[in-house]
């Protein structure tokens, strides 16, 4: 699977998601993009968009998407709060199908 990083992710997560070709916003030139736009660049380049960003499920209309967005849900955004989450992450990414949200709680 493409997996992209959104940039409000600490860029070294990207190291523990293996077995998937996996970009992050600064590496794809996105940085300081907004979600409407990024969206769209996802949309052409990716399979799953993963980001803390909470209300992005509820500013768009995620199962119109062509890919699966993942929102992680840590007591922080840093990287010590958010390694937890890998195993669930991949597991999400294996299974994830276009237009499907998960939420994984840590």
């Amino acid at each position: 699977m493409r997996v992209f990083i959104d940039e409000c992710i600490d860029w070294r997560l990207s190291r523990d998601i293996s077995g998937h070709d996996v970009k992050t916003a600064h590496q794809m030139g996105w940085s300081g993009i907004k979600n409407g736009v990024l969206l769209a660049l996802v949309a052409g380049n990716f399979d799953v968009f993963v980001t803390v960003d909470r209300n992005l499920a509820f500013q768009n209309v995620v199962t119109n998407l062509p890919f699966a967005v993942i929102v992680l849900h840590a007591h922080t955004n840093r990287l010590d709060d958010l390694r937890p989450l890998i195993p669930e992450l991949i597991r999400a990414v294996d299974q994830s199908k276009p237009g499907e949200l998960r939420q994984i709680q840590a």
